[in-house]
């Protein structure tokens, strides 16, 4: 007997995931568990009911599709990735390069038909070849006690390398993500600035700096609005205290 399918419909236009769900019902042994209206919508439902397939728009509100695939990778079981566009040459070939596979809109019933066909077949997407699509990511994917939480760049104060972790610090809490703080300060440019060699800083949390002794050395240090912690401003640093 065939194996059914569990099916996440992500785009923000309505008449889109009615058209889609409409589709759907004409195929046998799916069933769609779930719609959102954005990426991170799509990643917060699917955690909850696990689909086998996510069906993603590219351009969506508050986090697109491209991110939302990436984010998509930590969930378990990985989902397979499908998207949906309108004609949008960079992506598809971009696509094509990787081999990802994607529905142009208007969306065919034989086309989808094929699609949901390799699911059954094909591995989740790697997500190495996202890396090259998606520019700069809206949230990071923190993996935590078995679920993926989200949080907004815009959120973040600070991102602080210990060993091999980084420390992710909100207003509210922290975090712990597994990646490159250099790789981090390439991919968000100026929204965060390298105070020190194992911190970035979002300028807009700090609310000013200060001289204070430190295991008996004298040393400059950011002070933040929201949060008692403080950090070290390196030697090299400092031209940056005298910016402000």
């Amino acid at each position: 007997m065939q194996q059914t399918l569990k099916i996440l419909i992500a785009d923000d236009e309505p008449p889109a995931r009615n058209r889609m769900r409409d589709l759907l019902a004409d195929i046998e042994h799916v069933t769609v568990v779930a719609e959102a209206k954005n990426g991170k919508e799509a990643i917060d439902l699917a955690q909850s009911t696990t689909p086998d397939v996510m069906l993603l728009d590219i351009r969506m509100p508050i986090m697109d599709g491209i991110e939302a695939a990436q984010h998509a990778q930590k969930l378990a079981p990985k989902p397979y990735i499908i998207f949906t566009t309108a004609f949008d040459a960079y992506a598809i070939k971009a696509f094509d390069l990787n081999a990802i596979d994607y529905l142009l809109k208007p969306i065919r019933l034989e086309r989808l038909q094929t699609a949901i066909n390799k699911a059954h077949a094909l591995k989740p997407l790697p997500i190495e070849a996202l890396k090259s699509l998606q520019k700069v990511r809206s949230h990071l994917s923190i993996h935590e006690r078995g679920r993926v939480l989200l949080v907004p760049i815009e959120k973040v104060i600070f991102l602080r390398a210990e060993l091999k972790y980084i420390t992710v610090r909100t207003a509210e809490s922290e975090h712990l993500i597994e990646e490159s703080l250099t790789n981090l300060e390439i991919e968000f440019g100026e929204r965060f600035i390298r105070l020190h060699r194992n911190c970035l800083v979002a300028p807009h949390f700090i609310a000013g700096y200060e001289k204070r002794t430190i295991d008996d050395e004298s040393q400059w240090v950011a002070m933040f609005k929201e949060i008692p912690e403080t950090v070290t401003v390196s030697r090299r640093q400092q031209h940056l205290i005298r910016k402000t």
